[in-house]
Formats: structure tokens, C-alpha cells, sequence
């Protein structure tokens, strides 16, 4: 299963963000399972890499980063991603659509967010944290 992340599920685990920290790690986790590849974009890097510089510093952050892109998969957010997201009237918050738009050009069937109301457009299921993991249940 293709599963996207947003950026705050990225910076609760690279920050250690109780009490978000437990069931994103295990979201980020499934990376390790053979059936499940977990997404992000090169925003959603950004925004958690932006986070985890001002919490531990630049090349702690990097770490942390380095650590994420031997585990996760990324989207690709180019000039359809970016047309997309003009041209859905719909979409309030640009970088959500953004973040919509390279998750399903991936092939991601579900997008994991604690911000779930941001995404309330969506063709494809969005869920925050603990819902998915109840889901896997």
C-alpha cells in the first residue's frame, strides 16, 4: 500500500512531538514492511527539515533528514503538480494541494495528516494518525 505523509507527521517524529510521536513513528515504521511504501514530498522535507534545524540545529537536522530518505519514497512536485493545484478552486491552502496532487500522480491510495480538514477535497481517503493505525488493526 502507497501511503503519503504530511510534513507534520514528519516534524513530530524528527522533533519527538508527544503525544503525536508514538503513532507516527510506527506509520514511518511500515516503511520497513515489504506491502507498504510511505511518500512525503520535497516540501513536506523542507517544512519537517525547517523544524527540526530551529529544535537541533543544522546538522543535527540533516541527520534526521538523511535518516527519513533511507526510509521513505518521494513524490514528485513539478509543473502539472503546480497547474493542478492552481486550477482546483476547491483547494484553500496551496501547499496542501500540492502535497494532494504529487501524492496521488505517486499512486498513494491514502494520505496520513493531522491536519485532516485541510484535505477535505480529496478523491482518496485522508486520515490522521491514530485512525490509521486503527485501520491497520
Amino acid at each position: 500500500m502507497k501511503v503519503f505523509v504530511d510534513a507534520n507527521v514528519l516534524v513530530s517524529v524528527l522533533n519527538r512531538e508527544y503525544p503525536l510521536f508514538t503513532s507516527a513513528a510506527r506509520i514511518l515504521s511500515l516503511a520497513d514492511r515489504p506491502h507498504f511504501q510511505i511518500y512525503t514530498s520535497p516540501i513536506c522535507l523542507a517544512i519537517a527539515f525547517y523544524f527540526a534545524e530551529k529544535k537541533s540545529g543544522t546538522a543535527r537536522a540533516k541527520e534526521k533528514i538523511s535518516f527519513l530518505l533511507d526510509k521513505l519514497m518521494i513524490t514528485v512536485t513539478n509543473q502539472e503538480t503546480v497547474s493542478l493545484t492552481a486550477a482546483n478552486r476547491a483547494i484553500n491552502d496551496f501547499e496542501d494541494g500540492l502535497e494532494y496532487y504529487s501524492a496521488v500522480k505517486a499512486g498513494c491510495k491514502m494520505i496520513v495528516t493531522e491536519d485532516t480538514g485541510d484535505f477535505f477535497f480529496s478523491s482518496i481517503p485522508v486520515m490522521d494518525c491514530e485512525a490509521f493505525i486503527n485501520l491497520l488493526k
